[in-house]
């Protein structure tokens, strides 16, 4: 048995492992949404945000691109989110729908709404 594989592995579901990180990965899902975006999906402050996306972002687990000034962020493997749903159907769970926040007002959110934002 290679024990460098098991420790890989830990490391990786300790990375995901906490639920705020859960919270981001779910609310990325198969999108690219931008840092403005995720805070106000999840009510979180920018450096709270930040310091989970920096380490799923160190372990490989997300993808970041910059447009502008916006920061955007994907999964780097998008099997990730399925295994994701695989394991809260293990646990009899369903995740919940992250929609996206009315109060984002980042160019991406505010082309998609008449008006742009307020």
């Amino acid at each position: 048995m290679n024990m460098s594989s098991i420790d890989n592995i830990s490391d990786f579901l300790q990375t995901i492992g906490p639920s705020p990180r859960l919270s981001i990965l779910v609310a990325i899902g198969e999108e690219e949404p931008c840092v403005c975006h995720l805070e106000a999906t999840l009510g979180w402050r920018q450096a709270y945000l930040s310091q989970h996306l920096m380490a799923l972002r160190k372990m490989g687990i997300l993808i970041s691109s910059k447009e502008g000034r916006n920061r955007h962020y994907r999964l780097s493997d998008p099997r990730l989110l399925t295994l994701i749903r695989q394991i809260a159907d293990l646990q009899g769970e369903s995740l919940p729908e992250l929609a996206p926040s009315p109060d984002c007002c980042c160019p991406n959110c505010s082309k998609q709404r008449e008006g742009g934002c307020n």
